[in-house]
């Protein structure tokens, strides 16, 4: 965004919170604080797609931070661009039965703070990572457990063939094959790299 007179409104870099800064004006509260309210259960939609990225970033052991309005949702430290999609069969609310799982948004517009958003969607990853939170029983559901959760991955290639803005799990399973545990997921989403100049197994 530009102000009037055409100067470009440039943020100033911010290192990561810690969680103990204090709120100014608010007593006694802290970033942390902040966090228990937005984001108290992994279970929620958002929340869950948000772990879910965390997950996938550890796992390619990125150092870069996440950007709201990148086209991507991860990016590897040597410019590998991930897009994550997570779905789960219990959520945070009452159900008759498990939720079926279908992932959405595969296709979206980009934006630049020049040109605002691109007119047609697009896929924009070099590699698509699929996460399912597998629990079945809130007895035993623990989000934080990564035994818990399956990954799929599709290099974009394989991903553009389905030409589609939405997929069902099933249909990722015809695509991806067996699912990948997480220790193995960092191997996996680069063995995936379509880019030209790597290797794709």
């Amino acid at each position: 965004m530009k102000q009037s007179g055409g100067l470009p409104l440039t943020p100033r870099p911010l290192p990561p919170l810690r969680g103990d800064e204090s709120i100014v004006g608010v007593p006694d509260a802290t970033v942390v604080d902040f966090w228990r309210f937005a984001m108290p259960d992994l279970r929620m939609n958002n929340t869950r797609g948000l772990f879910a990225e965390f997950l996938v970033h550890q796992a390619v052991g990125s150092h870069k931070p996440r950007v709201e309005w990148a086209s991507h949702d991860v990016e590897t430290d040597d410019g590998l661009r991930i897009e994550v999609k997570a779905g789960a069969y219990l959520q945070a609310w009452d159900q008759r039965a498990p939720s079926p799982i279908r992932f959405s948004g595969l296709r979206a517009r980009t934006w630049s703070p020049d040109g605002g958003y691109s007119e047609a969607k697009s896929y924009n990853a070099d590699v698509y990572v699929f996460a399912v939170q597998t629990a079945r029983e809130h007895a035993v559901y623990n989000p934080l457990d990564t035994a818990q959760w399956e990954f799929y991955v599709l290099p974009h290639p394989a991903l553009a063939t389905l030409g589609t803005d939405s997929v069902s799990l099933g249909a990722v399973r015809a695509a991806a094959g067996p699912a990948v545990p997480y220790p193995a997921l960092g191997d996996c989403v680069r063995s995936a790299d379509p880019r030209p100049g790597t290797t794709t197994d």
